[in-house]
């Protein structure tokens, strides 16, 4: 069985394009989702990026061609300017971990789908804790549970963003393949090659 480390945020849009697909070939390909939600934050300045906000302009005018050029390519539905981006991602990301933890991976993914849903489709504030109890009771889970939870799931968090520096992570999505990275949705035709490797 392929193992593959997912590294990824629940407020990057290309996180958020590739999501689906993903899962799709991994699941095809009967692949383990080792499933890394990070802090870009913390990850940024190890590896020379900058946040949004701070890169240059003609970066920033390219992503805005980018972006709708990928939602209709892939068919998702994706808001270029959303309400509530950014917004802190990191509540977000532990309570995605804390139901991989007492979950499973699949509630967990499932629970990361939502999330960016929330952010890229649907104009909801991850950043604001109402919303994402709600957005957890959408997926059938019990926030409560998960924020009992807190505890373990931010020292992990803290340790998949460890683990991310120093396989050389720079951004998210980051895909792992048999120690072969892949950074971007738009790789993913190859991770699908590396999956279907014997």
């Amino acid at each position: 069985m392929k193992t593959v480390h997912y590294f990824m945020s629940p407020v990057s849009p290309w996180s958020y394009l590739g999501h689906k697909r993903f899962l799709a070939m991994a699941s095809a390909n009967g692949a383990r989702v080792l499933l890394r939600p990070i802090d870009l934050g913390r990850v940024f300045p190890q590896s020379g990026g900058l946040p949004l906000a701070k890169r240059a302009p003609q970066r920033q005018a390219y992503r805005l061609h980018e972006l709708p050029r990928w939602r209709d390519h892939v068919g998702v539905p994706l808001n270029v300017h959303p309400k509530f981006f950014p917004a802190p991602p990191d509540d977000a990301a532990r309570l995605i971990i804390a139901a991989d933890l007492a979950l499973g991976t699949e509630a967990a993914l499932k629970l990361a789908g939502a999330f960016m849903s929330a952010v890229w489709a649907e104009d909801r504030n991850i950043g604001d804790a109402p919303t994402r109890a709600a957005i957890v009771a959408e997926q059938g889970l019990d926030a409560a549970a998960l924020e009992a939870r807190a505890d373990d799931a931010r020292t992990a968090f803290d340790a998949y963003t460890d683990e991310a520096i120093a396989a050389q992570v720079f951004g998210a999505p980051w895909y792992v393949v048999d120690g072969e990275p892949f950074w971007g949705q738009d790789r993913l035709d190859f991770v699908a090659r590396a999956l279907e490797r014997r």
